[in-house]
C-alpha cells in the first residue's frame, strides 16, 4: 500500500502544469535532436544542465529524461527516409525502413516506428515500475565473464545477418573488430593503431562510422548512377501514408518481443539501445517464416528494433535509479544531474526521495503519449521529403550528415573519417558484403575485449571462468546453438529438396 501511495503521488507530481510543460519541452527537443545525425541526447543534456540551475530538481530531471527517450523516437525519421540513422540505436531501422520508403511505404514505416515506440516505451515504464528492484538484483550477478559470454552470443548472431555468404560476413565482422581496437588500451594505457594522430586516441566514434557507412555511401551510390546518366528517382508514395492491416498484423508480435528484449538488455549496464535493437532484429529474422524479406522492406525489421531501442530507455533507468550505475552516456549525464541537485541514486533513493523518483518515472508515461501525439500527425509532413528529387535530396543528406558529424566534437578529421567510412560502405555495397556484421562488431568489440581481459585477470589466466556460472554456461550453450542452427537448417532444407527431386523423378 505504501508503494501504491508513492506511485499515485508520483502521478500528482508529474501532472502538475509546470512539469507537463517540461515533459513536452524535453520530448520535443529529444525528437529534434534524434533527427539530426551525430548530436545525440548525451551532448544535448550536457549542454542544457547549466540552464537548469535554479529550477526545481524534479522538473529539470523530467525535462532531461524527456530528451533521452524522445531522441529514440526522432532517430527513426531520417533512418527511414534518407538512410541516415539520427541515433546510433536506429541503425538497424535503416535496413528495412529505408527499403520500405523506396517502395513507397515510407509513411507506413514511420507509423510502425511511432506505434512501436509508444507501445514499447509504455511497456518499458510499466516494467520499470514493477520490476525495478528485483531486476537490479539480477543485473548485479553479471561480472566480466558473464558480459563476455553475452557479447559472444551477440557476435554469433552475425550468422543470421550474414546474407548469402558467411565468408563475406566474416570479412565485415573482422574489419569491424579491427576498427574497434583503435584508441588507448584501457589496461596498459598504450595507444593502439592511432598512427600518431592524437584525435584517434579516443577511438573511432560509432555514430561517425554508421553515418558514413549508411548515409554517405548512399550519396556516393547515387552520384555513380548520375554519372552513368541514370536520372535520380523521385520516390513516390503508394496508397495511404498509414500502415495497412497486413503491415499492422505483421508488426504486433515483433513489437511485443522487441519490448521485452529492449527492457531486459537495458537493465544490463553498458549494453545500450544499439545492442538491444540488433538483438531484436536478429530474433525477428530467426523466427520469421520469410527471413529472405529482411533487408528488402519487411515491416518486422522496423517494428522489432524500434520497440527494443525505446523500451531500453526504461530498462536503463533501473540500474541508474536503484544502484546509481549509469548504463551509457545519456544515463551518465542524468546521474551527474541527480548529484548536482544533491540527490544520490541508489537503494535509498526510493525511500528518501519518493516524490522525485516516482514523479520522474510517471512523467515517462505522459511523455510517451506526448511523443505519439507529436509524431503521428507529422508523418504526412515527413513523407513529403520523399518527393524531393534525388539531385536535391542527396546533397541535403550529405549536409545533414556533415553537420551531425562536425557537431560531435567540432573536429574536421572526423569529417574525413566519415567520408572514409562512406567509401567503405560504397565498396561493400558493390561487392555485396553485408554492413550489419561490421556494425555489430563496432558496437561490441571494445566491451567484449575489455570483459575478456578483466575475466582472465580475475582468474589468473584460467579460461574455465567462462563456464563458471549458470549464466555463462547458458550463454555459451546459446552461442553454440546460434552457430550450429543455420548450418543444420540449411542441410535439412537441402535434404528435403533432394528428396522432393527424387520423388519427382520417380
Amino acid at each position: 500500500m505504501e508503494s501504491l501511495s508513492h506511485i499515485l503521488n508520483g502521478f500528482a507530481v508529474s501532472l502538475q502544469p509546470i512539469n507537463l510543460w517540461y515533459t513536452f519541452l524535453g520530448c520535443f527537443l529529444g525528437t529534434v535532436i534524434g533527427v539530426l545525425p551525430g548530436i545525440g541526447p548525451s551532448a544535448t543534456m550536457a549542454l542544457l544542465i547549466p540552464v537548469t540551475y535554479g529550477m526545481n530538481p524534479t522538473s529539470a530531471l523530467i525535462m532531461l529524461c524527456g530528451i533521452y527517450y524522445g531522441a529514440r523516437y526522432g532517430g527513426s525519421t531520417t533512418a527511414i527516409l534518407i538512410n541516415a540513422p539520427g541515433e546510433a540505436s536506429s541503425v538497424m531501422t535503416t535496413l528495412d525502413g529505408y527499403q520500405m520508403a523506396k517502395k513507397g511505404r515510407g509513411g507506413a514505416a514511420l507509423a510502425i516506428a511511432a506505434i512501436a515506440s509508444f507501445i514499447a516505451g509504455t511497456i518499458g515504464v510499466v516494467g520499470l515500475t514493477v520490476f525495478a528492484l528485483p531486476l537490479t538484483a539480477l543485473a548485479l550477478k553479471f561480472g566480466p565473464a558473464e558480459y563476455f559470454t553475452l557479447m559472444l552470443f551477440a557476435m554469433t548472431a552475425v550468422s543470421t545477418l550474414a546474407g548469402r555468404s558467411p565468408a563475406k560476413a566474416m570479412i565485415s565482422t573482422i574489419l569491424g573488430l579491427m576498427i574497434a581496437t583503435v584508441g588507448i588500451d584501457l589496461q596498459s594505457g598504450q595507444p593502439r593503431f592511432t598512427f600518431g594522430v592524437p584525435e584517434l586516441q579516443d577511438g573511432v566514434g560509432f555514430v561517425l562510422a554508421v553515418v558514413g557507412l549508411f548515409a554517405v555511401s548512399e550519396v556516393l551510390t547515387s552520384m555513380e548512377e548520375m554519372t552513368k546518366g541514370i536520372r535520380p528517382e523521385i520516390i513516390k508514395l503508394q496508397g495511404s501514408v498509414w500502415l495497412t492491416r497486413e503491415e499492422f498484423r505483421r508488426s504486433v508480435k515483433p513489437i511485443l518481443r522487441g519490448s521485452v528484449v529492449g527492457f531486459v538488455i537495458g537493465v544490463l549496464p553498458g549494453a545500450g539501445g544499439t545492442i538491444a535493437s540488433i538483438m531484436s532484429y536478429v530474433w525477428e529474422k530467426r523466427v520469421s517464416k520469410h527471413p529472405e524479406q529482411f533487408g528488402h522492406g519487411a515491416p518486422e525489421g522496423v517494428a522489432g528494433p524500434e520497440a527494443a531501442n525505446n523500451s531500453d530507455t526504461a530498462g536503463a533507468m533501473v540500474p541508474l535509479l536503484s544502484l546509481g550505475i549509469p548504463g551509457g552516456g545519456a544515463t551518465a549525464v542524468l546521474l551527474g544531474a541527480f548529484i548536482m541537485y544533491g540527490i544520490q541514486p541508489g537503494p535509498l533513493l526510493f525511500q528518501k526521495n519518493p516524490d522525485v523518483v516516482w514523479g520522474l518515472i510517471n512523467s515517462m508515461y505522459i511523455g510517451n503519449i506526448m511523443l505519439l501525439i507529436l509524431n503521428i500527425p507529422l508523418i504526412g509532413l515527413f513523407v513529403r521529403l520523399l518527393y524531393v528529387p534525388g539531385g536535391i535530396l542527396m546533397p541535403l543528406i550529405l549536409a545533414i550528415a556533415t553537420i551531425g558529424l562536425y557537431a560531435i566534437n567540432g573536429n574536421v578529421l572526423e569529417l574525413f573519417l566519415g567520408l572514409g567510412f562512406g567509401v567503405i560502405g560504397y565498396v561493400f555495397r558493390k561487392l555485396d558484403i553485408p554492413l550489419a556484421p561490421m556494425v555489430l562488431s563496432l558496437v561490441l568489440g571494445g566491451i567484449m575485449e575489455q570483459s575478456f581481459r578483466q575475466a582472465m585477470t580475475i582468474s589468473d589466466g584460467n579460461p574455465s571462468i567462462f563456464v563458471g556460472s549458470t549464466i555463462c554456461i547458458t550463454l555459451v550453450a546459446l552461442s553454440v546453438v546460434s552457430i550450429a542452427a543455420p548450418i543444420l537448417l540449411a542441410r535439412i532444407k537441402a535434404m528435403r529438396e533432394s528428396q522432393k527431386a527424387d520423388e519427382g523423378a520417380a
